[in-house]
């Protein structure tokens, strides 16, 4: 982290309480999209979908509908939970053999797998996998939507009509990639300047710049008047398998066409007087479980002290421990940016929706469907490119991944929270989860409280406002390296989450996001 930043800023975000619905998204006019869906009468669910496709105009390298990812949702009629898996996969014509490995030591993105030649499992069509968040919310809207699919869709095409505004943030992430963008002619046309320089606005200047996203604009028009196959069987679908085809990817719409989201009984486990609702299978679902387990193994204090922190480390180290040797996930760079993003919703109801949904690294496989105008994923990339390994390559196989949106409930409180930030992920929400299961926080006091990080490597992260005796108490076993709280790079994973306690709601982002926000559905 840098010397450079300010040690007497104190940054903090505004939580209210409402009886209406709430939208909790890590850009604050996607949560604004959401919460109007919210305050016309929409279910839960129809906020998602309002709110997933208006993320990916607003921060398109960190999801859109050429991404995927996991959903948990809460039924308050039933008291049900339900998990929705929409990952990626990848193409059933893909063959191992076309990544071969280059003896040039680790690869530099998320993921120090062994180096493949030419990158070709990171950047680039070859990089591309099947996506699958588009199919994850239609399903979820066939089962729950109130409000017509293409009124969900309208408050995206109206964003992507205007094109995203360049701010000094977003000029900051074009930077971070541009030397990527400009090796893909349609992604740096999109996102630089003569195909080569990052797009800025000026130092001084109130020039309002921004992204020509006319090409998105069409195509999320056509997933709104036909539907959510559109992109598996329809035009959009065809067209964009043979863009990436064209470009040296293997994606096809065969693969397009057979891809279906799966929703599946939740994963759910007791923690102390408590329930918690995550994701199964290939996500990061079962570590936070077994995180937890420790967590829940300790005598804890109702105020969070050097135990409590104690406990966080050991039980994500353990958990990490079982992820890495069985689940093939082994290892991810923690200074390398995720390309993902949470967004959480409440009902006035009391319905609920977590929802993570990604493009893996930032810009994805930084290339563009020209004909589609959408961002591509580079799910590859989730893959160990080395044979015979509990994630190795292979053709149609799903991809491991970190998300780990979940849902708690202890009395007459519940919640929905996840993180984008890859391994950092489930760091953020066990230490959220035992924030408020075990010291009675409210959300706005659990966002603010200095957080710690272990994701399966040698030592422990730790906010630097955390008090001495924690810092001493985690140093007795570990490397520890105190670090600010910043808006970039994020040194821990940027959550977002709404809570439903006596009646009220509430929603909060990660402080330090500058701009992720909550916005309560009111009616007119």
């Amino acid at each position: 982290m840098s010397v450079n930043l300010s040690s007497s800023m104190v940054i903090r975000k505004t939580v209210i309480e409402t009886e209406h619905g709430v939208v909790a998204a890590q850009h604050r006019l996607a949560a604004e999209a959401g919460a109007a869906v919210l305050a016309a009468g929409g279910d839960a669910v129809d906020a998602a979908v309002a709110t997933s496709f208006a993320i990916g105009v607003l921060e398109p390298w960190m999801s859109g509908p050429a991404g995927g990812g996991a959903m948990m949702l809460w039924r308050a009629d039933t008291g049900q939970a339900q998990a929705l898996n929409h990952g990626m996969r990848a193409p059933a014509a893909l063959n191992p053999a076309d990544y071969p490995l280059s003896g040039a030591g680790k690869a530099g993105d998320l993921f120090p797998w062994e180096h493949v030649e030419g990158d070709r499992n990171v950047q680039g069509a070859t990089a591309v996998a099947v996506p699958g968040v588009v199919d994850g919310l239609g399903q979820a809207h066939a089962r729950y939507g109130k409000m017509p699919w293409a009124e969900l869709l309208a408050p995206a095409i109206a964003h992507a009509k205007q094109g995203m505004v360049v701010d000094w943030f977003a000029a900051l992430v074009i930077a971070s990639t541009t030397r990527e963008l400009a090796k893909d002619p349609d992604a740096a046309a999109l996102f630089l300047e003569d195909g080569h320089w990052p797009t800025i606005s000026g130092w001084t200047a109130l020039a309002d710049k921004r992204l020509d996203q006319s090409r998105m604009a069409d195509t999320l028009a056509q997933i709104a008047a036909n539907g959510p196959r559109e992109i598996y069987d329809g035009d959009v679908g065809a067209a964009m398998a043979a863009d990436i085809q064209a470009k040296g990817g293997s994606l096809s719409q065969a693969d397009l066409q057979a891809y279906r989201a799966e929703f599946q009984p939740a994963l759910s486990f007791g923690y102390r007087d408590a329930m918690m609702h995550v994701v199964p299978g290939l996500t990061a679902g079962p570590t936070l479980q077994q995180a937890m387990a420790v967590m829940a193994s300790r005598a804890l204090p109702a105020t969070p002290g050097p135990d409590t922190y104690v406990a966080f480390a050991d039980g994500l180290d353990q958990a990490y421990a079982q992820r890495l040797s069985q689940m093939g996930d082994s290892g991810e760079s923690p200074a390398a940016p995720g390309c993902t993003t949470h967004f959480s919703v409440v009902d006035r109801h009391g319905n609920m929706v977590a929802q993570t949904q990604t493009l893996l690294s930032i810009f994805g496989a930084r290339v563009v469907s020209g004909s589609t105008g959408l961002l591509m994923n580079n799910g590859i990339m989730w893959f160990d490119p080395v044979q015979g390994r509990p994630n190795s390559l292979g053709a149609g196989k799903r991809c491991l991944m970190n998300v780990c949106p979940a849902i708690g409930q202890q009395g007459d409180t519940r919640f929905a929270i996840g993180a984008s930030g890859g391994r950092k992920i489930v760091s953020a929400v066990a230490q959220l989860a035992g924030f408020m299961l075990d010291c009675g926080m409210d959300l706005e006091a659990a966002f603010h409280t200095p957080r710690i990080d272990v994701s399966g490597g040698p030592g422990v992260v730790a906010d630097e406002t955390l008090p001495a005796d924690v810092l001493a108490a985690l140093a007795k076993t570990r490397n520890v390296v105190p670090t600010k709280r910043t808006i970039f790079p994020y040194a821990f994973a940027c959550p977002a989450g709404v809570m439903r306690r006596g009646g009220l709601n509430s929603g909060c982002t990660e402080i330090m996001s500058p701009w992720g926000d909550a916005a309560a559905g009111v009616p007119a």
